[in-house]
């Protein structure tokens, strides 16, 4: 193994031993194998590139391309030339995926989800500080200052985990720093041998002084130096970085920041913060409300909603915020025909619970609150500004309670072009299947208000779907065609599915976020714990605007509008669906009476008395996909330029041997030069004729290159030392210097056109030789073969016959 190829692995590992304090900033470590095997590709390319001799700045552009190659077809196959190559459109979907995960890293907290974006932004970053410390330390050689991007991954990842990173990850990156440098040591060592530092002043002598001096070369001076800095910054950049707080239905408090007590509730993404609190052991309170609401069992506390679905997550779109104002516009689509009550509302939110979105009963009319707070019209939320949160907050709110009859819902008129396009939008790698069984569960419905009640009661009661706490959370298309496989999961899984089935069907549809009614107090009021978290899906029906569903069993509350034409509300009809646990505010958080006995069992109709476990899935990439798109776009970049590598890695061999001193080794010279030079003027199109002398061949690529001054010059140069070399009887001091050479293919690229250089540097002509070379040896291997199976055949009629006689 060359020097530069143990550099090169030790550069690998470094990095990847850095990379590792971004492991504690997401819920799972899948990225880190994606990383770890782009990584080795690019480590690659730049090995295979240095090996070929080729100038530095063409070895980094390929590293760069190839990187890019291998993010284009993991991140942007879809938006791709061919599934591989970038175009606009793959720059775009990039662009867009690192803005969404930026956003996302100010949104979750730690461990946050492996998103699309911040897998990108991880995958990415690690990339981007491999190519840095590959460059510096193999191919500059300098692995001193290569440490610096090592630093900056490592005190990136302190920063945003709080100190979360820990002195493991630190040892580890150190390490690898510290394995880089003696690998670049003993290169160093193996190219010049054995360093003299001068006579030791200690017994030994001459010996010891071969060996090694008492002050310390200049290389580990500067090596030492750098760590000392390195150490300070590390020291010091986690203090200055702030870390991730602010979730979506949780943030971090005067506590530990993790969730686990003292007052503080995790901050994470819908999905997973839903699964946490639905299997939290205790169920703290994290706010309180009083109500004059008629029909409690239906007042939820709607947080935001999320209405992008972009195959791999759903999302809250980005939109403009303004002033809230004094009294909030008539909500989207609601008609004056319709039945509305105005309700109001009084929540006080706990000091431990810390987010940037207000939850309000919806549609809110007016909001009374202290503090910076922007209000986002389309879905009429409440967002904090400049550091703003929910913690302690105390408000009031009057809201509107839209009782709608089925009539109104059954004759809603279509909705308006633009909102039915940018509500009903699914994405291409949608599974057939989520279509396909919207159609055959609604089958038979005559309006989308029929659809829609067919879809909520097959979830709810009819698809043989079960509540499950437990089963691994997502919201992509993998974990949407899984769910209507396994049929388990919870809230999560069942709104987002109704959702994207409705839009499948036409129907205006999103998902909202937030809490169930909770449960009553001595006092009156209400308390809303973490295991009150819910999600459930709104449809949009003009006249009446966003309309709850709820497909969730033993969940929330089925809406009145959805039910058959029955009077009574008594929970034992069995006509009616059945109400869990939080299904209206009741005096004490215990399991229905309804609830199916299995179910009871399992612990499914009320609080869970266990943690589940945490996850989140979404559409990803196996690694076979990747290795094989990885392998392909390698082969589809690399194929074209092996007659440019194969050029220039021959190129350097000739014009870059400068050992021996001999007449011998002068004349090898002298003739590597003249052959690079034929091989140039047959790349400019100047075809070699081997019946020339060295003088004529001269003059005629003078003539049909167009070689003019010095060009002209340094070619009857090299021909002359090469007459010198074949001719004289004694050819005495012969030289054909490299700068001839470079003279001359300067002055043939000077002369052809702009297409003739572009063609002699991506296809010489003189890359023939090279098939030429190949059958030569495959004729010598064949005639090898046929005098060995001779000399076997006239042995075996010499031998002796193994029951001859003597």
């Amino acid at each position: 193994m060359s020097g530069r190829t143990r550099l090169a692995l030790c550069a690998y590992a470094a990095t990847m031993m850095a990379a590792g304090a971004l492991l504690p900033l997401v819920e799972t470590s899948a990225w880190v194998l994606q990383a770890a095997f782009l990584l080795a590709l690019q480590t690659g390319v730049g090995a295979l590139a240095r090996r070929m001799r080729t100038a530095r700045v063409l070895t980094v552009a390929l590293q760069v391309f190839g990187t890019l190659l291998a993010l284009t077809v993991v991140f942007a196959r879809e938006h791709a030339w061919f599934g591989v190559l970038p175009g606009p459109q793959a720059g775009r979907h990039l662009a867009e995926l690192l803005t969404t995960g930026a956003d996302d890293v100010g949104r979750y907290a730690i461990p946050a989800p492996a998103t699309e974006g911040i897998r990108l932004m991880l995958i990415g970053g690690v990339l981007l500080i491999g190519l840095a410390v590959d460059v510096l330390a193999v191919t500059f050689r300098a692995a001193a200052p290569a440490g610096l991007p090592l630093l900056a991954l490592y005190s990136v990842a302190a920063g945003l985990s709080d100190g979360g990173a820990g002195w493991l990850w630190f040892l580890l990156a150190a390490s690898g720093y510290l394995v880089l440098l003696l690998a670049e040591g003993r290169d160093r060592l193996s190219r010049w041998g054995r360093v003299f530092g001068g006579v030791s002043r200690t017994s030994g002598g001459l010996a010891a002084g071969l060996e090694g001096s008492g002050r310390a070369s200049a290389s580990v001076r500067t090596g030492r130096r750098i760590g000392a800095v390195a150490l300070g910054i590390s020291l010091a950049v986690p203090a200055a970085l702030p870390a991730l707080d602010g979730g979506l239905l949780g943030g971090t408090g005067g506590g530990s920041g993790k969730g686990s007590g003292g007052g503080t509730i995790s901050a994470v993404n819908p999905l997973v913060s839903l699964q946490n609190n639905l299997n939290q052991p205790e169920n703290r309170e994290v706010m309180t409300y009083r109500t004059d609401s008629g029909s409690p069992q239906d007042f939820y506390l709607r947080i935001l909603a999320l209405d992008q679905f972009d195959g791999s997550e759903w999302r809250p779109s980005t939109r403009r915020l303004q002033d809230v104002p004094d009294r909030l516009p008539q909500p989207a689509g609601l008609e004056a025909d319709v039945s509305v009550t105005e309700i109001r509302t009084n929540i006080s939110a706990s000091r431990s619970y810390q987010q940037t979105y207000l939850p309000l009963p919806y549609p809110a009319s007016e909001v009374d609150v202290q503090g910076r707070w922007r209000y986002e019209p389309e879905g009429r939320t409440l967002v904090g500004d400049d550091g703003q949160t929910t913690r302690g907050a105390r408000y009031e709110v009057s809201s509107l309670s839209v009782e709608p009859t089925a009539e109104q819902l059954a004759g809603a008129r279509a909705p308006r072009s633009d909102l039915a396009r940018e509500y009903t939008r699914v994405p291409r790698s949608l599974p057939d299947v989520v279509g396909r069984t919207a159609r055959q569960v609604t089958e038979g419905a005559s309006d989308d208000y029929e659809r829609a009640v067919k879809l909520q009661d097959w979830f709810a009661s009819e698809g043989g779907f079960r509540y499950d706490t437990t089963v691994t959370s997502g919201t992509g298309t993998a974990a949407i065609e899984r769910f209507l496989k396994d049929k388990e999961g919870f809230c999560v899984h069942f709104s987002f599915t109704m959702a994207a089935m409705a839009r499948t069907l036409g129907i205006p549809a999103r998902v909202a976020v937030g809490f169930t009614p909770g449960t009553v107090q001595a006092d009156g009021s209400v308390s809303v714990g973490l295991r009150d978290a819910h999600a459930w899906p709104e449809l949009y029906f003009e006249g009446v605007g966003w309309t709850r569903f709820e497909p969730t069993p033993s969940r929330g509350s089925t809406p009145a509008y959805t039910l058959p034409d029955t009077p009574s509300q008594d929970p034992s009809d069995p006509a009616l669906p059945t109400d869990g646990a939080s299904a209206a505010p009741t005096a004490a958080p215990s399991a229905t009476e309804s609830c199916p006995a299995q179910m009871r069992r399992q612990g499914e109709c009320g609080a869970s008395a266990a943690p589940g476990a945490v996850g989140s899935s979404g559409p990803g990439n196996p690694a076979g996909t990747i290795a094989l798109w990885a392998l392909g776009s390698l082969l589809v970049v690399g194929i074209p330029l092996l007659p440019l590598l194969w050029r220039s890695r021959v190129r350097a061999r000739r014009l870059g041997s400068s050992g021996g001193r001999t007449p011998a080794d002068a004349a090898a010279r002298v003739m590597a030069g003249w052959r690079e030079i034929t091989d140039t003027a047959w790349d400019h199109g100047i075809p070699p004729d081997e019946s020339q002398t060295p003088r004529k061949a001269a003059a005629r690529v003078v003539r049909l290159g167009g070689l003019q001054g010095t060009a002209a010059a340094a070619i009857h140069r090299v021909a002359g030392a090469v007459e010198r070399v074949l001719y004289a009887p004694e050819p005495g001091p012969a030289s054909a210097a490299a700068e001839d050479v470079h003279a001359v293919r300067a002055g043939l690229r000077a002369s052809a056109g702009r297409w003739g250089r572009l063609r002699a540097t991506l296809a010489p002509r003189s890359a023939v030789r090279v098939i030429w070379a190949l059958s030569e040896r495959r004729a010598e291997l064949g005639r090898r073969w046929s005098a060995r199976v001779g000399r076997e055949r006239w042995a075996a009629r010499l031998r002796r016959p193994s029951r001859q006689q003597g």
